[in-house]
């Protein structure tokens, strides 16, 4: 037996789902310089927290590996996140409603103040085309920048496109687009990045305080959550490095960072070179490894890449005018061994991607895949021939589409593409990596709603929802593996297993999430959780007395 030796911290429970094969066990886990020392057994535990110098006995919660969400924008999701939430709205005159309503609350100056709001579902629209005429009659003449719910497209009144300049004839370096009318005029729909960022350059800024503060508060809900890291998949806001390093001289990050900066369409070879140098910058909780690049854009824009068009005759370009130049960039980083993840939703893009992958010379890196929203038994074959690792949303089914095909996404692919959704389960099975995540802002990051919803293929807590593709649907331990150690495996690494020698980042809740009803799972209390062996959330007194939400964050 192991002779006991002083600790930093010793963490007590009768339940610890204990390695690779997530054994739960009752005893004990020490932790010294951030590693785990040891999992003992219960009978030893007197001995080893006699040595150590923080105990905590959190009786039959679960100890857990620490969670971590493969897809998140913590910075860039702020300029997302912005003004008027209207998630959840599905009727055009509840969102007008919701408009009026949040105009009048601001008190601002008609035409001279900007209106913001984020979240709109395109299903609003019905058939008709997405365009500004929702603003006609309670937003005359006043600047507004709303971002749909998957923040590929905007849209913006008449007078923000005409501050811009926008005349619907805009070359981008992307296949993005100003949306125009029968007549070529803009509409106020702005599509992918490059759009955006027309009328984005002219809005006003927060202040750089305003930034590190709704950083600071944003990565401490996600250790609220349970979260003990996040993959970041962007690097696009300027000054970033900076908000990052202000946030740490006040202390450490909510939740570790693992970034991967964006490489979009039009980038040249001094841009490859740029993000190869910026590879190992860090701080104490952030560090720069990998890249992100985007193969395509959103079904629900129009903008995805499919084989065969969608019912609007649309989705039919990469997002890159030449996707052969994203290629050469994924071999250029593959070369330098910096692993990928590349956003890929229509199955074209996907099969282009996971051709691209398998055509790399083995050398040890790891390229994944991002989104994979529907695809043909071909194109999975592909990416498994391919060795490719995935990472899906499960809330991207759940909460934006539905099982009678009644939502925007489904409509714009048909009933035949729309039966291939999310396809977690077929990827597992064939023995794919599938990590998971909420892409945040875009859909709510709560780990545990999320891990719910993998199982269920319906929101959270939502009984009365008919599932979408419920064969599709992931074990309790698949789910809490996508958020564990295949997030690690996803990325080339090893990690998220409760062991001698692994990373102290831990997860402790309430309810087994191996054992536990998925809906009551989501509802679960976090109880602590542990960043690197320091405490980061301790909740026991909170929930004692009563005074906590356990409910999600």
């Amino acid at each position: 037996m192991t002779t006991p030796e002083p600790t930093d911290l010793i963490i007590l429970s009768s339940r610890i789902l204990y390695g690779e094969e997530l054994k739960e066990t009752a005893g004990f886990v020490a932790v010294s310089d951030g590693r785990i020392v040891l999992v003992g057994r219960a009978e030893a535990a007197e001995e080893w927290t006699a040595l150590a110098k923080h105990v905590v006995d959190v009786g039959d919660a679960t100890v857990c590996p620490g969670l971590i969400d493969a897809h998140i924008h913590p910075i860039a999701g702020a300029d997302i996140a912005r003004g008027l939430d209207l998630n959840g709205i599905t009727e055009l005159d509840a969102v007008r409603a919701a408009l009026v309503k949040h105009a009048a609350s601001t008190g601002h100056t008609v035409g001279s103040e900007w209106l913001f709001a984020w979240g709109l579902d395109p299903i609003i629209f019905g058939e008709a085309s997405f365009n500004n005429s929702l603003f006609d009659g309670i937003l005359d003449d006043e600047l507004v920048f709303i971002t749909l719910f998957d923040g590929h497209a905007a849209l913006v009144s008449d007078a923000a496109l005409n501050l811009a300049g926008i005349t619907g004839a805009e070359e981008l370096p992307s296949t993005g687009y100003v949306g125009v009318d029968q007549l070529g005029k803009p509409n106020g729909m702005l599509y992918e990045m490059a759009a955006q960022d027309l009328v984005r350059s002219i809005l006003p800024q927060r202040s750089f305080e305003q930034r590190v503060d709704e950083l600071e508060k944003l990565l401490r809900s996600m250790a609220e959550s349970g979260l003990v890291a996040g993959h970041m998949l962007d690097f696009g806001v300027p000054e970033t490095i900076e908000v990052l390093e202000a946030l740490e001289l006040r202390g450490d990050l909510g939740i570790r960072l693992r970034i991967s900066p964006w490489l979009m369409p039009g980038a040249t070879d001094e841009d490859l070179r740029a993000m190869l140098a910026m590879q190992g910058r860090h701080g104490r909780r952030w560090h720069v490894h990998g890249i992100k690049l985007m193969m395509d854009g959103t079904i629900d824009n129009g903008t995805a890449w499919l084989f065969e068009p969608d019912t609007h005759g649309e989705s039919l370009h990469p997002l890159w005018h030449d996707p052969e130049a994203l290629a050469a960039a994924m071999r250029f980083f593959h070369e330098h061994r910096i692993p990928t993840t590349t956003h890929a939703i229509g199955d074209k893009a996907v099969s282009f991607v996971a051709r691209t992958i398998g055509d790399l010379p083995k050398n040890g890196t790891v390229h994944r895949i991002e989104h994979i929203e529907s695809i043909p038994d071909s194109v999975l074959e592909e990416i498994i021939h391919a060795g490719a690792t995935t990472s899906l949303q499960p809330t991207h089914c759940t909460l934006y589409s539905r099982a009678d095909h009644t939502d925007n996404w489904s409509r714009r692919l048909g009933t035949e593409r729309a039966n291939h959704a999310w396809r977690t389960r077929d990827l597992r099975d064939a023995g794919a990596v599938v990590a998971l995540g909420s892409d945040w802002p875009i859909a709510p990051f709560d780990p545990r709603a999320i891990i719910a919803s993998a199982q269920t293929r319906r929101p959270a807590g939502r009984p009365d929802v008919p599932p979408v593709q419920l064969q599709q649907a992931l074990s309790a331990r698949s789910a809490l593996e996508g958020y564990t150690s295949q997030y690690w495996r996803s990325v080339g690494e090893e990690g998220g297993i409760v062991e001698e020698g692994a990373r102290a980042d831990l997860t402790v809740v309430g309810h087994n999430p191996l054992t536990t009803e998925p809906d009551e799972f989501a509802q679960t209390p976090v109880i602590l959780t542990v960043v690197d062996g320091k405490v980061v959330v301790d909740n026991r007194l909170a929930l004692a007395t009563g005074i906590v939400h356990v409910g999600q964050a």
